[in-house]
This record gives structure tokens, C-alpha cells and sequence, in this order.
């Protein structure tokens, strides 16, 4: 199994939302990586599209206990019952996230990202600071190409 990216957002998001997530999910399979999410629509399966179509493997960690709920992109859905609670496994199983735009629920995996020592760079959406320095590993792109490399860059930083 290839290295995994979260890829973090909205379950129902904006044109340009799913444009950033599939362009992101496209980039990480270029890098010769793959994509863990929540497994759902939105932005999830946007990237799951955007990996796949670039022969990326996907894995969606679903909230519920149905693997048939997950997006038609997925190559593994891990159904486990745990609604919300997913997003811990979801930022767990990457080596780093990179959001998309979100809610709550994104701004729910960003914090445990960080609280993990995992890097997270934010496309859109959320921006974060903290006066412990924790907001120095919360990094902000303006692109899919750019957030997969600084990603990348603060991965063999770390």
C-alpha cells in the first residue's frame, strides 16, 4: 500500500471546492501517493475521483456500517460505525492532511491533525493560529500542486 494523504473536507461543497479536491486527489496520485477520507460525496469524492482517474488507490473510512455507502472511487471502504468518531482514523491513517475548504467537521480533523504533530496544509477554508506555534505547522496554498508540495516538503522536514 502506497503512502496515504487525508484529504479533508466538506460533504457538500461549492464547484470550486470539488474542482481544488479533485485537482488535489489528481496531484497525490502523480506523487505516487494515495488518499485516505471520510469516503462520502463532496469534497471526499472528489478527490477520490481526481486520484483514481491518475491510477491513485483511495481508502474511505465511513461513518456508518454500510461499505456500500462509500463514493464509487474508493479501491478500500472501511464501514465502521462510528459517525463523526471517524475522523480520528481518518487523520490517523495520513501522514499528513490537506484541507479543503470545510465546516466544522474539517476544522474538527485539522485540530487533531495538529494535536498529532501531523502537518496540515489548507486550500481554501479554514485558517487557524495559536500562540504555542502550533498555527507554524498549519500551512496555506493557493493551488492542488502546491499544497501537495508543501505537504510533501514539511513531511521530510519532520
Amino acid at each position: 500500500m502506497k503512502r496515504l494523504v487525508a484529504v479533508i473536507g466538506p460533504g457538500s461543497c461549492s464547484e470550486q471546492e470539488w474542482q481544488r479536491a479533485f485537482d488535489v486527489g489528481a496531484e497525490i496520485a502523480r506523487r505516487g501517493l494515495g488518499v485516505v477520507c471520510g469516503g462520502l460525496g463532496g469534497a471526499m469524492e472528489a478527490a477520490c475521483k481526481g486520484c483514481a482517474e491518475f491510477g491513485g488507490e483511495c481508502v474511505g473510512v465511513l461513518p456508518g456500517t454500510d461499505p456500500s455507502e462509500g463514493n464509487a472511487y474508493l479501491s478500500f471502504a472501511i464501514p465502521t460505525g462510528m459517525g463523526e468518531g471517524r475522523n480520528v482514523l481518518v487523520v490517523r491513517a495520513g501522514a499528513g492532511a490537506i484541507a479543503v475548504g470545510g465546516e466544522f467537521g474539517t476544522l474538527s480533523e485539522i485540530a487533531l491533525a495538529l494535536k498529532l504533530g501531523k502537518p496540515v496544509v489548507t486550500l481554501g477554508g479554514w485558517s487557524l493560529q495559536h500562540p504555542s506555534g502550533l498555527g507554524e505547522r498549519l500551512l496555506r496554498a493557493d493551488s492542488a500542486a502546491e499544497a501537495v508540495e508543501l505537504l510533501l516538503g514539511a513531511l521530510e522536514g519532520s
